[in-house]
């Protein structure tokens, strides 16, 4: 039986979502805030999520960045935010979709078939892992420093890139694998891409940038994540 994670601070809303999808025949699994929906998602992950963003502890946004560290699961976002900006903000974090509040439930539920004909990947992560000084809290898509407070901000796409490594801790892993799974299909030869922001992510987490102990390149051939 297909699983859905619904995640919505809305009961009503929640429990009319949850009646409609289990009329036909998914099973669902329902979240009220951003935390609930992250351990909801790595304890038993669903096929597909439907996200609304203004949510309580974490936002949506940062609920799908977090996801997208390790998962490719779809993400339709059924939310009351009509913004333009809103809306670019959740798709570029990896949301797949966006159905504005009031919205028809054939609808949705069309875009939910859609969404699930996506091939999609799960990797497998440790919650948190060491770089150096800092921690990468994988859960809620945060780099602490010693001291556990929130030290560095990295952007979406870092996000994905770091994820592909620490799912594969020192191994190789190709520029062709890393351009697949971040930008999908087409853009494996952009190899410039990774170089930009390979030494982006070294600034923030490297000591010593220039001589990475973690973040490293194998010439010729790809990344390794070393722990």
């Amino acid at each position: 039986m297909t699983r859905i994670l619904i995640v919505d601070d809305e009961s009503q809303m929640l429990k009319a979502l949850q009646i409609n999808l289990q009329a036909r025949k998914y099973q669902v699994a329902v979240a009220l805030d951003g935390r609930q929906a992250l351990l909801e998602a790595t304890r038993t992950p669903p096929e597909a999520i439907i996200l609304d963003l203004g949510l309580p502890h974490i936002d949506g946004v940062q609920v799908i960045q977090a996801l997208r560290v390790w998962s490719d699961v779809p993400v339709i976002v059924l939310s009351g935010r009509s913004d333009f900006a809103q809306k670019i903000a959740a798709l570029d974090a990896g949301a797949d979709d966006y159905v504005t509040k009031p919205f028809a439930m054939n609808e949705l539920l069309a875009r939910l078939r859609a969404a699930l004909r996506r091939p999609t990947r799960t990797e497998a992560l440790a919650p948190r892992v060491v770089i150096g000084e800092f921690t990468v809290d994988v859960g809620s898509a945060q780099v602490l420093s010693a001291g556990g407070a929130s030290a560095v901000r990295l952007t979406p796409t870092e996000w994905r890139i770091l994820g592909v490594l620490l799912a594969h801790p020192g191994k190789l892993v190709t520029g062709h694998q890393i351009l697949q799974q971040v930008w999908g299909p087409g853009h494996e030869q952009k190899t410039n891409y990774l170089r930009v922001y390979f030494a982006g992510l070294r600034r923030k987490l490297e000591p010593d940038p220039a001589h990475p102990r973690h973040l490293l390149t194998e010439p010729g051939m790809g990344y390794r994540f070393e722990p």
